[in-house]
């Protein structure tokens, strides 16, 4: 394992599957002690980073409430004492609808989630970091908040928002010590890949004609991105979205 986290805390929300996964292994790779915020507690990722050597805990939380959010930086604290990295990266894909026939329910739901969640980790977690006068947050959104998607209105709309939310608070904080960025992945191998093509051969082509490179993004190449912007190596990178893909293209 190496160290170059030694001493860190870092918390990564949906951290029990998908691009989660990948990242909180790779923060304990590093040597960071890791938060695994869910709403759902997946074992065998705790395993994971156990066989790994690392320290982690778990802590359960739907982040588009305020409620668990304020609990989950409250663990943190009280487990850690400290919170350096915070990558948020809680989401969901939503219904498949159309604009006009998206649910007002649908969309609550996804923005509630995607966006207003975003908002709410980085309200608890600036705080803690300005008291230290120093921190790095990753925010997720998609290379669905670059471009247009059809299908999807509440996602595209709520990864859009999380872009514009980062650029806001890269401003805000730049001088006190805190750097905000956000990536913007591409079509990744992950359950939520599985859930929106069904996993059946003829989707999963046209997903994959999405990407230039032609193939599916693999978790830990989103992980490894996140690694470099939580580094010493990006100290002078904030309010940048990083595209993380093989080069989509706008329909």
């Amino acid at each position: 394992m190496e160290n170059t986290f030694k001493d860190k805390v870092a918390l990564v929300t949906g951290g029990s599957f998908g691009i989660g996964r990948a990242t909180a292994l790779a923060f304990a790779r590093k040597g960071a002690k890791v938060v695994l915020a869910d709403w759902i507690e997946n074992q065998e990722t705790m395993d994971m980073i156990e066989n790994l050597g690392g320290i982690a805990i778990f802590v359960k939380c739907d982040v588009s409430k305020s409620d668990d959010v304020k609990a989950l930086i409250k663990k943190t604290i009280d487990t850690f004492g400290q919170l350096d990295f915070a990558y948020n990266n809680a989401g969901i894909e939503g219904a498949s609808a159309t604009t006009k026939d998206c649910s007002e329910e649908n969309w609550d739901k996804t923005i509630g989630i995607n966006l207003k969640g975003i908002w709410l980790c980085m309200k608890y977690e600036i705080p803690i970091m300005l008291q230290k006068g120093k921190g790095v947050i990753v925010n997720c959104a998609s290379v669905a908040g670059l471009v247009g998607f059809q299908g999807l209105p509440a996602y595209v709309a709520s990864k859009h928002g999380v872009i514009g939310l980062t650029k806001t608070a890269a401003l805000e904080y730049a001088k006190l010590g805190i750097r905000v960025n956000v990536v913007c992945p591409g079509v990744i191998q992950t359950p939520m890949i599985d859930r929106l093509t069904g996993k059946k051969k003829e989707s999963i082509e046209q997903f994959k004609e999405l990407e230039p490179i032609g193939r599916f993004g693999e978790p830990e190449e989103i992980a490894n991105a996140v690694i470099w912007l939580c580094s010493d190596e990006a100290s002078f990178v904030t309010g940048i979205e990083i595209p993380v893909d093989g080069g989509f293209v706008a329909q």
